[in-house]
């Protein structure tokens, strides 16, 4: 029987799965070796990986409004990252892009998975490209890759990197939106967008030995 959301027993389970969640993640990632290429636009010392690498520092990241959605709130939270806005592109997308964009132009960091919340994987979704526009916070792609590692059965096949596991993390180079790319211009950096993140990634996993996979790409906007 699931427990029904909003009930006390949801809020229990949520938070103990969620503290449960973040401690196995920092206990892997203190065992990883990492390898970062390019600069961290927001590092305050060494850069790490994925939901490791950016903890403690507060970077806010959109969530679907889905029941996995809650349980990723909660990991990230345990792990030091701001409240996580709400919705996708199918339900709360208005809403959500209001959201984003009040908290870029106040100086927050957000975080992107720019194929999610459900995909195709690795088709970028034109949302962070307005963001960017909207806001004129620069975009920064960047590639992450994993060996050995185990991938999730979600439609992204995202990738876990299991205890001293190698790790590559490459940032690429910030990307400006001009407000006036429309039309034309706007699908073009939309997809040449999308093609770094593919070749990062691709680059990436053929240095550590992986196979090619359909996994999500990531991207920031700082």
């Amino acid at each position: 029987m699931r427990i029904p959301r909003g009930s006390r027993r949801y809020r229990a389970f949520l938070a103990v799965a969620g503290l449960a969640g973040a401690l196995l993640v920092r206990l892997l990632g203190a065992t990883w070796r990492v390898r970062v290429v390019g600069e961290d636009p927001i590092a305050e010392g060494k850069p790490l990986v994925a939901a490791y690498c950016w903890r403690n520092r507060g970077i806010v990241v959109p969530i679907s409004q889905s029941r996995d959605g809650d349980l990723a709130c909660s990991v990230l939270s345990h792990l030091g990252f701001g409240a996580s806005p709400r919705g996708s592109s199918s339900r709360g997308a208005t809403g959500l892009l209001r959201s984003l964009i009040r908290l870029t132009r106040a100086g927050e960091t957000v975080g992107f998975l720019p194929d999610g919340p459900r995909g195709p994987a690795r088709i970028a979704k034109p949302g962070v490209i307005g963001l960017a526009r909207a806001t004129g916070a620069p975009l920064v792609p960047v590639g992450i890759s994993a060996h050995p590692s185990t991938q999730f059965g979600s439609w992204d096949r995202a990738l876990l990197p299991l205890p001293f596991a190698r790790v590559a993390c490459s940032y690429g180079e910030p990307i400006r939106v001009p407000k006036n790319t429309t039309g034309e211009s706007f699908e073009k950096l939309r997809g040449e967008f999308e093609a770094t993140l593919d070749r990062m990634n691709h680059q990436l996993d053929a240095e550590l030995g992986l196979a090619e996979r359909p996994g999500a790409v990531a991207e920031r906007l700082s």
